[in-house]
């Protein structure tokens, strides 16, 4: 049987429990229809009191919290959430390990606390860790469900400005191998296979100083707006996607949109 036009491979799959920090790789993951990407950004931290409702939760700007395009010191901190546990785990070199239970409104305020000292002289404060209601999640954007990142793009890019650039700095949720680069700007309103679910969609994602940030340093060394906009006159990478049909995603499963 002949492979489907731009036809590709899921290379990578990863969540972002708490909005900012550590993405975690993930062998595979069942998505739900019309559903987010399971176990991202379930948690984030308002940097001073941002309004939200829990009652009637709302899409807030990602400024309100302590994320990467505000705070780059937050790469410095290395996450790891246990879901059976419901138990997060956070290091720093400078602040050694605590281990908290975000679920808990003792271990949200240990959290914050121990982030405080982290990020003392960077923030507005107080810091305070949200917990998503229901079916909200902390998105960057009011219509972002599932972030797919063809790793094509990302060469392409390399290849312009002469340097490699990891990844881990566009915080996507599906890694897709196989794409020609750019490909997936075409595919908003398009039918996506990726495994066993099938995906819509939605709109390339605008990138903003997130990514100037190396995951490793924790410090600022690319300006990766400009250099989208120098090199190919736009500032996307990556596109939004909606689950318009569940199902099991792994790692190495097909990629590819459906005529």
């Amino acid at each position: 049987m002949k492979a489907p036009e731009n036809s590709g491979r899921v290379a990578a799959l990863a969540r972002h429990p708490v909005k900012g920090f550590t993405p975690e790789m993930l062998e595979s993951v069942t998505v739900k229809t019309g559903e987010h990407f399971p176990g991202d950004r379930l948690y984030a931290v308002e940097d001073g009191p941002c309004g939200f409702d829990p009652e009637a939760p709302a899409h807030i700007s990602k400024m309100a919290f302590t994320v990467l395009a505000k705070l780059p010191s937050v790469a410095a901190v290395r996450t790891n959430w246990i879901e059976d546990e419901g138990v997060l785990k956070a290091w720093h070199p400078d602040f050694g390990e605590i281990s908290v239970d975000l679920d808990d409104e003792s271990g949200r305020t240990m959290f914050a606390t121990w982030l405080s000292g982290v990020l003392a002289g960077e923030v507005r404060g107080p810091l305070n860790v949200l917990s998503a209601p229901n079916a909200f999640r902390f998105m960057d954007s009011r219509t972002g469900y599932v972030s797919i990142i063809n790793l094509q793009s990302l060469r392409d890019f390399e290849a312009r400005i002469g340097r490699p650039v990891d990844p881990a700095r566009f915080r996507g949720n599906i890694m897709v191998e196989g794409w020609p680069a750019w490909a997936e700007l075409d595919m908003a309103g398009q039918e996506i296979a990726i495994g066993k679910a099938r995906l819509r969609g939605l709109k390339p994602i605008q990138r903003c100083r997130a990514p100037d940030v190396n995951p490793d340093t924790a410090m600022r060394d690319l300006d990766v707006v400009p250099l989208l906009r120098d090199h190919y006159g736009h500032f996307n990478c990556g596109l939004y996607a909606k689950v318009i049909e569940g199902g099991e995603v792994q790692k190495g499963d097909p990629a590819y949109p459906v005529k």
